[in-house]
């Protein structure tokens, strides 16, 4: 089982729900990344998604945008994602590192290289936005054979064939894509999530966790209701941007536990 495999599996059985937050590498501060990872893990972050810097982040709102901006100013690529990533390893060898990003990075450092170093650096899962499945097979098997897992995307728009496309390839997890729209967009229509996971399910046999709008724990919690995992990136990094480099770790650990005490509490 990867790790990503044997943390739901242990939630599951406590009945609890993943709390999946998103940070982009390097942002606010390149020196604060590291400990901000270690300290949302010890908060309750169940899996992180670390944001890979692109130039062209398509599926992006405003905030997260800014923040990709911010990290490559920085001169935050690829190698120093991977650089976070075994700093992290060093000192937390159990909770789950995804990268999410975009193909453009990926094809230039070369997929194969990219597989490799990824997998040495302890990265659990991979999202590519603009991987869709049905190119990406020979990626995904590259992943597998290298223990990490292939995370993929769905939306209100998804077709029952897309899904059934998803539903083969996907392992760890797959993101639900809450809202039509870039991140950070829009309100949150738990109603249409509730409809929409059965819908999901089945054809996809991962865990499947939500993102979009999700932005406190009234929010985080109606969407744990109804689904396996809560995704939250926009408002996260909406609080970090601001923060001076000593401050981020703090300021990121308390917002992961005020929305794990929102997750886990008990019904009166």
């Amino acid at each position: 089982m990867s790790r990503i495999d044997t943390t739901f599996a242990a939630l599951k059985a406590q009945g609890r729900k993943a709390l999946i937050p998103f940070v982009t590498a390097g942002d606010p501060h390149p020196g604060a990344t590291v400990d901000l990872l270690l300290a949302m893990a010890e908060a309750g972050a169940d899996v992180i998604e670390l944001g890979v810097p692109f130039s062209d982040p398509m599926a992006d709102g405003p905030v997260i945008q800014r923040a990709g901006e911010r990290a490559l100013k920085h001169g935050i690529g690829l190698r120093q994602v991977l650089a976070f990533v075994r700093g992290f390893r060093a000192r937390n060898d159990t909770t789950p590192l995804v990268l999410m990003g975009y193909a453009n990075p990926v094809e230039r450092y070369g997929q194969d290289a990219f597989v490799a170093d990824a997998s040495a650096a302890g990265v659990d899962g991979v999202l590519i936005v603009d991987y869709p499945p049905e190119e990406c097979e020979e990626f995904a098997a590259r992943l597998r054979a290298a223990n990490m897992d292939a995370i993929f995307l769905l939306a209100p728009t998804s077709t029952e064939q897309r899904m059934a496309q998803v539903g083969q390839l996907a392992s760890g997890y797959v993101y639900y894509v809450s809202l039509k729209g870039v991140t950070g967009a829009g309100h949150l229509n738990t109603a249409a999530v509730a409809e929409a996971v059965p819908r999901i399910r089945r054809h996809v046999s991962t865990p499947v966790g939500v993102g979009f709008g999700i932005r406190d724990g009234a929010t985080a919690r109606a969407v744990a209701d109804v689904s396996d995992a809560v995704v939250i990136g926009s408002k996260l990094v909406e609080l970090l941007e601001r923060q001076p480099a000593d401050n981020v770790a703090s300021t990121g650990a308390a917002f992961i536990r005020e929305i794990r005490a929102a997750l886990d509490k008990k019904d009166a």
